[in-house]
């Protein structure tokens, strides 16, 4: 092993939390350990690299119908006390919740393990490797990034007698390379260090900020667009977060109108947590199973992402899509698959007249949540399209979208075969995505407006 783990052991975190716990009152428990290393660079140079050994446990009770949570990082005995003491007495404060579920019953789990021991394992000397890679792809330029490892274990336990654990490993490149007047960026995500194509990576990034030296202002209005992974994983993430989320939804604050074609019939969206590829345990917060859900099939949307409380009110079962600390927000779908197509980006710049390829979106702010409309910025890497081909760079560009309409009926032009893990204006690992060609995109002004 290059570098530490916990050792401390789960079950004697566990029980002597829930001995702690009086007769009458309802608990659960989730203890989770991992370690997080973090290789960084800069002018193409490597300066820090950490790795810190992460301990989290919740505790979330109800006495008579009053619910709180806290949380510690320490797991000695007189911390556990004091964690158990405090959260009970702020619960015993609380209103009573009507919309409480209670905790949940012993149910079986599947046994799925997103986990790579290399990477879980990865020393700083494996992780410097990939930087060297990265780097090496833009030799005339300044490069800037990370490479990151981790490796998470989670267990949890309630009242009731229900236990569930499980592990996941996950890796991450991200950087950018830059000359004196432009930058590109690159991203690659796996649940393995040894998946990740650092030279790639690179000479995406050194590409896109080779072709950006030379920019010009575009006017705003109307373009066809072509979307790299990253700018379709900040549109997707927003649907998910204030769309398929069963709590806005039953507030009548969602765009989702089940079983109705509100997109455009070549878009399929899944939630799908137990996918080979994914980076997270099989259960949720709650201790749920993880559940397959359909949120988007040909166009037409099927599901929500359920926690108990949200499945409790509308009289359906949990999909297992409760989120730590996110109970006053909802469940969220964070393991989305995007269903990807046939054509390479070349092949989609190939079908566009006139219009933009957009590297990333930046600062994505919505408007107004129940249709999407969002405003956000292009970052690192906007370029012009003219008879199918990339003709130049353009400066940032700001635009007011509305997510919804953009993937409406008749609106997705193509779909790429270059599906991936992407990073998100939320966070990377959430959504697992294809580049996208759109008809139209509303750009409403430079980066300064």
């Amino acid at each position: 092993m290059s570098e530490s783990r916990p050792t401390v052991d789960s079950h004697v975190v566990l029980e002597r939390v829930l001995e702690r716990i009086d007769d009458g009152i309802e608990a659960e428990v989730r203890y989770t350990t991992g370690v997080e290393s973090l290789t960084r660079f800069a002018n193409s140079f490597i300066h820090q690299n950490v790795s810190e050994e992460v301990t989290t446990i919740s505790l979330r009770v109800a006495v008579d119908g009053r619910v709180a949570s806290g949380n510690g990082t320490v797991v000695t005995d007189e911390a556990i006390d004091r964690l158990v003491d405090e959260t009970v007495a702020a619960a015993k404060l609380q209103p009573v919740d009507d919309e409480w579920p209670g905790v949940a019953k012993p149910a079986k789990l599947p046994v799925t393990e997103h986990w790579d021991d290399d990477t879980a394992d990865a020393s700083p000397q494996v992780r410097a490797a990939k930087v060297k890679e990265f780097v090496d792809a833009g030799p005339s330029m300044r490069a800037a990034g990370y490479c990151s490892t981790s490796s998470t274990e989670v267990f949890f336990v309630n009242t009731l007698g229900h236990f569930a654990a499980g592990r996941a490993t996950s890796a991450i490149l991200d950087g950018i390379h830059q000359t004196d007047s432009s930058a590109g960026s690159g991203h690659m995500m796996s649940q393995r260090l040894g998946d990740i194509d650092a030279t790639s990576v690179g000479a995406l990034a050194a590409q896109r900020a080779a072709d950006s030296v030379e920019t010009f202002d575009l006017k705003p209005g109307e373009y066809e667009v072509v979307l790299s992974q990253e700018c379709v994983a900040s549109i997707v993430v927003f649907l998910g977060v204030y769309g398929f989320n069963a709590k806005l939804h039953n507030e009548g604050m969602s765009f989702v109108n089940l079983g109705t074609q509100q997109f455009d019939e070549s878009l399929s969206i899944i939630d799908d947590a137990l996918d080979d590829r994914g980076l997270m345990v099989p259960f949720d917060s709650e201790g749920v199973a993880r559940r397959r859900v359909e949120l988007v099939t040909g166009g037409v949307t099927k599901g929500l992402a359920q926690d108990r409380r949200t499945a409790k009110k509308a009289g359906l079962e949990s999909t297992g899509h409760a989120v730590p600390g996110a109970e006053g927000f909802g469940p969220i779908a964070t393991q989305v698959f995007v269903a990807g197509g046939g054509l390479s980006v070349d092949e989609m710049i190939g079908g566009v007249e006139r219009g933009l390829y957009v590297a990333t979106f930046n600062y994505c702010r919505v408007l107004d949540p129940k249709s999407l409309a969002v405003t956000g910025l292009t970052r690192n890497g906007t370029f012009m399209i003219e008879n199918g081909k990339i003709t130049g760079a353009v400066n940032g560009l700001r635009f007011t979208q509305s997510f919804v309409d953009a993937l409406g009926p008749g609106r997705i032009k193509g779909l790429g075969n270059d599906a991936r893990w992407a990073d998100s204006e939320f966070d990377p690992g959430m959504v697992h995505a294809p580049s996208m060609h759109l008809k139209s995109w509303n750009f409403t002004g430079g980066t300064d407006g």
